[in-house]
Protein backbone atom coordinates (compact mmCIF):
# COMPACT_ATOMS: atom_id res chain seq x y z
CA UNK A 1 0.00 0.00 0.00
CA UNK A 2 1.22 3.55 -0.47
CA UNK A 3 2.24 5.28 2.23
CA UNK A 4 1.10 8.68 0.84
CA UNK A 5 -2.18 7.70 0.40
CA UNK A 6 -4.21 9.82 2.41
CA UNK A 7 -5.85 7.30 4.35
CA UNK A 8 -2.44 5.49 5.28
CA UNK A 9 -1.18 8.78 6.45
CA UNK A 10 -4.24 9.25 8.46
CA UNK A 11 -3.46 6.05 10.34
CA UNK A 12 0.20 7.21 10.70
CA UNK A 13 -0.80 9.94 12.96
CA UNK A 14 2.05 10.07 15.53
CA UNK A 15 -1.08 11.12 18.66
CA UNK A 16 -2.12 7.51 18.00
CA UNK A 17 1.04 5.38 18.39
CA UNK A 18 -0.56 1.97 18.60
CA UNK A 19 -2.04 2.61 15.71
CA UNK A 20 0.80 3.95 13.69
CA UNK A 21 2.75 0.54 14.85
CA UNK A 22 0.29 -1.84 13.39
CA UNK A 23 -0.32 0.21 10.22
CA UNK A 24 3.67 0.04 9.42
CA UNK A 25 3.78 -3.46 10.05
CA UNK A 26 0.85 -5.13 8.61
CA UNK A 27 -0.47 -2.94 6.01
CA UNK A 28 3.21 -1.37 5.17
CA UNK A 29 5.04 -3.84 5.24
CA UNK A 30 8.13 -2.52 7.06
CA UNK A 31 10.50 -4.60 9.01
CA UNK A 32 10.31 -5.09 12.68
CA UNK A 33 13.89 -3.96 13.33
CA UNK A 34 13.72 -0.79 11.22
CA UNK A 35 14.07 2.02 13.25
CA UNK A 36 10.22 3.39 12.20
CA UNK A 37 9.05 0.62 13.42
CA UNK A 38 10.81 0.75 16.78
CA UNK A 39 10.08 3.71 17.42
CA UNK A 40 6.16 3.40 17.21
CA UNK A 41 6.37 0.22 18.93
CA UNK A 42 8.68 2.34 21.59
CA UNK A 43 5.25 4.79 22.52
CA UNK A 44 2.57 1.94 22.18
CA UNK A 45 2.39 2.67 26.18
CA UNK A 46 1.65 6.22 25.80
CA UNK A 47 -0.84 5.47 23.52
CA UNK A 48 -3.81 7.05 25.25
CA UNK A 49 -6.15 3.83 25.02
CA UNK A 50 -2.99 2.03 26.07
CA UNK A 51 -3.42 3.86 28.99
CA UNK A 52 -6.62 3.91 29.73
CA UNK A 53 -7.18 0.61 29.51
CA UNK A 54 -4.09 0.11 31.88
CA UNK A 55 -5.22 2.75 34.53
CA UNK A 56 -6.30 1.61 37.68
CA UNK A 57 -4.55 -1.90 37.77
CA UNK A 58 -4.41 -3.21 41.83
CA UNK A 59 -1.70 -5.32 42.77
CA UNK A 60 -3.57 -8.52 42.25
CA UNK A 61 -3.47 -7.54 38.72
CA UNK A 62 -6.71 -6.74 38.51
CA UNK A 63 -8.57 -3.70 38.18
CA UNK A 64 -11.45 -3.81 41.27
CA UNK A 65 -13.88 -5.82 39.25
CA UNK A 66 -14.36 -9.47 38.18
CA UNK A 67 -12.08 -10.42 34.91
CA UNK A 68 -14.63 -10.83 33.23
CA UNK A 69 -17.26 -7.80 33.48
CA UNK A 70 -18.38 -5.85 30.73
CA UNK A 71 -16.44 -4.55 29.63
CA UNK A 72 -13.71 -3.32 32.37
CA UNK A 73 -12.67 -6.48 33.66
CA UNK A 74 -8.97 -7.31 32.59
CA UNK A 75 -10.33 -10.08 30.39
CA UNK A 76 -11.80 -7.99 28.16
CA UNK A 77 -9.06 -4.71 28.50
CA UNK A 78 -6.34 -7.50 27.63
CA UNK A 79 -7.98 -8.16 24.32
CA UNK A 80 -7.88 -4.64 23.66
CA UNK A 81 -4.72 -4.09 24.35
CA UNK A 82 -2.64 -6.89 22.39
CA UNK A 83 -4.67 -6.00 19.20
CA UNK A 84 -2.78 -2.16 19.72
CA UNK A 85 0.39 -4.23 20.06
CA UNK A 86 1.31 -4.33 23.84
CA UNK A 87 4.66 -5.30 23.81
CA UNK A 88 5.31 -9.56 25.10
CA UNK A 89 6.25 -10.01 27.78
CA UNK A 90 5.25 -6.58 29.01
CA UNK A 91 4.88 -6.60 32.83
CA UNK A 92 1.25 -5.48 33.42
CA UNK A 93 -0.12 -7.10 30.94
CA UNK A 94 1.53 -10.70 32.38
CA UNK A 95 -0.04 -9.55 35.89
CA UNK A 96 -3.38 -9.12 34.24
CA UNK A 97 -3.64 -12.23 32.70
CA UNK A 98 -2.36 -14.31 35.53
CA UNK A 99 -5.68 -13.06 37.46
CA UNK A 100 -7.55 -14.23 34.19
CA UNK A 101 -6.19 -17.54 34.44
CA UNK A 102 -6.70 -17.96 37.76
CA UNK A 103 -10.51 -16.94 37.40
CA UNK A 104 -10.37 -19.51 34.15
CA UNK A 105 -8.93 -22.29 35.93
CA UNK A 106 -10.47 -22.39 38.97
CA UNK A 107 -12.62 -24.99 40.19
CA UNK A 108 -15.56 -22.96 40.55
CA UNK A 109 -15.45 -22.16 37.22
CA UNK A 110 -14.30 -25.67 35.53
CA UNK A 111 -16.74 -27.39 37.63
CA UNK A 112 -19.86 -25.40 35.87
CA UNK A 113 -18.75 -26.66 32.79
CA UNK A 114 -21.10 -29.06 31.17
CA UNK A 115 -21.70 -32.12 28.79
CA UNK A 116 -24.76 -32.73 27.13
CA UNK A 117 -25.70 -35.32 24.72
CA UNK A 118 -21.91 -36.11 24.23
CA UNK A 119 -21.13 -32.05 23.37
CA UNK A 120 -19.29 -29.80 26.06
CA UNK A 121 -21.25 -26.76 26.22
CA UNK A 122 -18.98 -24.01 27.09
CA UNK A 123 -18.82 -20.71 26.28
CA UNK A 124 -15.39 -20.95 24.86
CA UNK A 125 -14.85 -17.10 23.76
CA UNK A 126 -13.91 -16.93 27.56
CA UNK A 127 -10.94 -19.01 26.92
CA UNK A 128 -10.01 -18.74 23.20
CA UNK A 129 -9.60 -14.91 23.96
CA UNK A 130 -7.38 -15.96 27.59
CA UNK A 131 -5.48 -18.13 24.91
CA UNK A 132 -4.61 -15.78 22.04
CA UNK A 133 -4.09 -12.90 25.17
CA UNK A 134 -1.59 -15.13 27.11
CA UNK A 135 0.43 -16.35 23.36
CA UNK A 136 0.52 -12.76 22.13
CA UNK A 137 2.25 -11.84 25.66
CA UNK A 138 5.01 -15.07 25.65
CA UNK A 139 3.24 -17.16 28.25
CA UNK A 140 2.44 -19.68 26.03
CA UNK A 141 4.90 -22.00 27.71
CA UNK A 142 3.06 -21.45 30.83
CA UNK A 143 1.18 -24.75 31.94
CA UNK A 144 -1.80 -23.02 32.69
CA UNK A 145 -2.10 -21.94 28.79
CA UNK A 146 -1.26 -25.14 27.40
CA UNK A 147 -4.45 -26.19 29.61
CA UNK A 148 -6.48 -23.42 28.08
CA UNK A 149 -5.64 -25.17 24.24
CA UNK A 150 -5.58 -28.55 25.36
CA UNK A 151 -8.99 -27.70 27.02
CA UNK A 152 -10.53 -26.00 23.37
CA UNK A 153 -9.61 -29.14 21.63
CA UNK A 154 -11.16 -31.50 24.29
CA UNK A 155 -14.51 -29.04 23.81
CA UNK A 156 -14.42 -28.38 19.65
CA UNK A 157 -17.35 -29.98 18.41
CA UNK A 158 -17.76 -31.92 15.35
CA UNK A 159 -18.48 -29.15 12.81
CA UNK A 160 -15.04 -27.62 13.93
CA UNK A 161 -16.47 -24.98 16.47
CA UNK A 162 -17.88 -24.46 19.97
CA UNK A 163 -21.41 -23.77 21.80
CA UNK A 164 -22.57 -22.69 25.64
CA UNK A 165 -26.03 -23.77 24.36
CA UNK A 166 -27.47 -26.03 26.76
CA UNK A 167 -30.39 -27.24 24.91
CA UNK A 168 -29.80 -31.06 24.57
CA UNK A 169 -31.23 -30.69 20.72
CA UNK A 170 -28.69 -27.88 19.64
CA UNK A 171 -25.92 -29.52 17.33
CA UNK A 172 -24.45 -26.35 15.37
CA UNK A 173 -21.80 -24.31 16.87
CA UNK A 174 -22.26 -20.45 17.39
CA UNK A 175 -20.00 -18.01 15.51
CA UNK A 176 -19.70 -15.63 18.13
CA UNK A 177 -18.33 -18.60 20.20
CA UNK A 178 -16.06 -20.07 17.58
CA UNK A 179 -14.37 -17.04 16.20
CA UNK A 180 -12.34 -16.35 19.97
CA UNK A 181 -11.05 -20.13 20.06
CA UNK A 182 -9.75 -20.19 16.42
CA UNK A 183 -7.87 -16.90 17.41
CA UNK A 184 -6.39 -18.66 20.41
CA UNK A 185 -5.40 -21.75 19.03
CA UNK A 186 -3.87 -19.67 16.31
CA UNK A 187 -1.69 -17.44 18.52
CA UNK A 188 -1.02 -20.66 20.66
CA UNK A 189 0.45 -22.67 17.49
CA UNK A 190 2.30 -19.48 16.38
CA UNK A 191 3.99 -19.04 19.54
CA UNK A 192 4.65 -23.25 19.69
CA UNK A 193 4.16 -24.98 16.23
CA UNK A 194 1.84 -27.62 17.93
CA UNK A 195 0.65 -29.14 14.99
CA UNK A 196 -2.24 -30.29 16.90
CA UNK A 197 -3.66 -27.15 17.69
CA UNK A 198 -2.74 -25.94 14.08
CA UNK A 199 -5.41 -29.31 13.17
CA UNK A 200 -7.79 -27.39 15.63
CA UNK A 201 -7.80 -23.92 14.02
CA UNK A 202 -7.99 -24.85 10.72
CA UNK A 203 -11.22 -27.27 11.50
CA UNK A 204 -13.21 -23.77 13.01
CA UNK A 205 -11.69 -22.09 9.77
CA UNK A 206 -13.64 -24.60 7.83
CA UNK A 207 -16.50 -23.68 9.36
CA UNK A 208 -16.28 -20.32 8.52
CA UNK A 209 -15.68 -21.22 4.70
CA UNK A 210 -19.01 -23.60 4.44
CA UNK A 211 -21.28 -20.94 5.55
CA UNK A 212 -19.26 -18.03 3.35
CA UNK A 213 -18.29 -16.46 6.87
CA UNK A 214 -22.37 -15.48 7.04
CA UNK A 215 -24.81 -17.35 4.90
CA UNK A 216 -27.12 -20.86 6.37
CA UNK A 217 -25.75 -23.67 4.53
CA UNK A 218 -29.16 -25.22 4.29
CA UNK A 219 -31.04 -22.00 3.09
CA UNK A 220 -28.12 -20.10 1.60
CA UNK A 221 -29.67 -17.17 3.75
CA UNK A 222 -28.10 -14.71 5.92
CA UNK A 223 -27.81 -15.83 9.44
CA UNK A 224 -27.87 -12.32 11.08
CA UNK A 225 -27.74 -9.30 9.41
CA UNK A 226 -25.82 -7.61 12.45
CA UNK A 227 -23.13 -10.03 10.97
CA UNK A 228 -22.91 -7.78 7.61
CA UNK A 229 -21.94 -4.33 10.15
CA UNK A 230 -19.11 -3.67 11.70
CA UNK A 231 -18.07 -3.17 15.48
CA UNK A 232 -15.26 -1.89 17.86
CA UNK A 233 -14.32 -3.97 19.65
CA UNK A 234 -16.41 -6.90 18.62
CA UNK A 235 -15.86 -8.33 22.34
CA UNK A 236 -17.70 -11.35 22.07
CA UNK A 237 -19.87 -10.66 19.18
CA UNK A 238 -19.35 -11.77 15.25
CA UNK A 239 -19.33 -9.79 12.16
CA UNK A 240 -17.81 -10.45 9.08
CA UNK A 241 -15.20 -7.86 9.26
CA UNK A 242 -13.97 -9.23 12.16
CA UNK A 243 -14.47 -12.94 11.17
CA UNK A 244 -12.51 -12.21 7.98
CA UNK A 245 -9.23 -10.29 9.82
CA UNK A 246 -8.77 -14.07 12.54
CA UNK A 247 -9.04 -16.02 8.88
CA UNK A 248 -6.47 -14.00 7.85
CA UNK A 249 -4.22 -14.83 10.63
CA UNK A 250 -4.10 -18.35 9.21
CA UNK A 251 -3.00 -17.46 6.33
CA UNK A 252 -4.35 -15.24 3.01
CA UNK A 253 -7.80 -15.04 1.99
CA UNK A 254 -7.62 -16.52 -1.23
CA UNK A 255 -10.00 -19.24 -0.93
CA UNK A 256 -13.08 -18.58 -3.95
CA UNK A 257 -15.91 -19.16 -0.78
CA UNK A 258 -14.63 -16.04 0.82
CA UNK A 259 -15.05 -13.45 -2.35
CA UNK A 260 -18.74 -12.64 -1.73
CA UNK A 261 -17.32 -11.43 2.46
CA UNK A 262 -14.76 -9.67 0.85
CA UNK A 263 -16.67 -7.94 -1.63
CA UNK A 264 -18.48 -6.67 1.52
CA UNK A 265 -15.94 -5.08 2.99
CA UNK A 266 -15.00 -3.57 -0.13
CA UNK A 267 -17.75 -1.91 -0.76
CA UNK A 268 -18.08 -0.80 2.64
CA UNK A 269 -15.39 1.48 1.93
CA UNK A 270 -16.86 5.24 1.90
CA UNK A 271 -15.91 8.00 -0.88
CA UNK A 272 -13.13 9.63 1.48
CA UNK A 273 -11.13 6.28 1.61
CA UNK A 274 -12.72 4.76 5.42
CA UNK A 275 -14.94 3.00 6.76
CA UNK A 276 -17.39 3.38 9.61
CA UNK A 277 -18.18 1.84 12.92
CA UNK A 278 -21.79 0.66 12.24
CA UNK A 279 -23.11 0.14 16.04
CA UNK A 280 -21.44 -0.30 19.35
CA UNK A 281 -21.87 -2.66 22.36
CA UNK A 282 -20.39 -0.15 25.13
CA UNK A 283 -21.15 2.86 26.72
CA UNK A 284 -18.68 5.51 27.31
CA UNK A 285 -16.67 6.57 30.25
CA UNK A 286 -18.11 7.93 32.97
CA UNK A 287 -21.46 6.72 32.05
CA UNK A 288 -23.20 4.61 34.79
CA UNK A 289 -24.74 1.14 34.75
CA UNK A 290 -23.97 -1.73 32.82
CA UNK A 291 -21.68 -2.08 29.80
CA UNK A 292 -19.76 1.32 30.58
CA UNK A 293 -15.84 1.18 28.63
CA UNK A 294 -12.76 2.93 30.08
CA UNK A 295 -11.99 3.95 26.13
CA UNK A 296 -14.27 5.81 24.05
CA UNK A 297 -13.62 4.18 21.15
CA UNK A 298 -16.22 6.07 19.24
CA UNK A 299 -19.22 5.90 17.23
CA UNK A 300 -20.52 7.01 13.72
CA UNK A 301 -18.23 8.58 11.28
CA UNK A 302 -14.73 7.70 10.38
CA UNK A 303 -12.90 4.65 12.53
CA UNK A 304 -9.18 4.84 12.63
CA UNK A 305 -9.86 0.76 14.22
CA UNK A 306 -12.04 -0.05 11.43
CA UNK A 307 -10.47 1.08 8.69
CA UNK A 308 -7.21 -0.58 9.75
CA UNK A 309 -9.05 -3.98 10.39
CA UNK A 310 -10.32 -3.22 6.96
CA UNK A 311 -7.16 -2.98 4.85
CA UNK A 312 -5.23 -5.27 6.94
CA UNK A 313 -8.44 -7.91 5.39
CA UNK A 314 -8.03 -6.90 1.75
CA UNK A 315 -4.18 -6.80 1.54
CA UNK A 316 -4.35 -10.76 3.12
CA UNK A 317 -6.77 -11.22 -0.04
CA UNK A 318 -4.45 -9.54 -2.46
CA UNK A 319 -6.65 -6.89 -3.27
CA UNK A 320 -6.54 -3.30 -3.45
CA UNK A 321 -9.49 -1.35 -1.41
CA UNK A 322 -12.86 -0.74 -3.69
CA UNK A 323 -11.60 -3.33 -6.43
CA UNK A 324 -13.63 -6.35 -6.54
Amino acid sequence: MDPQDPTIRWLLEPRDPAIRYVTLTDLLGEPSESRIVRTARARIPQDPRVRALLHGQRPDGGFGVHPYQKWTGAHWRLVSLVELGLPPRHAAGRKAAGQVLAWLLGSAHRSAIRTIEGRVRRCASQEGNALAVCSRLGMAEDSRVETLARSLLEWQWPDGGWNCDKIPSADHSSFHETLAPTWGLLEYYRATEDRDVLVGAERARELFLRHRMFRSERTGEVVNPAWLRFHYPPYWHYDVLQGLLILSRLGPLTEPRLREALRLVSEKRRADGTWVVHDVYFRPPGRKGTGVEVVDWGRGGPSKLVTLNALRVLRAAGKRPGVS
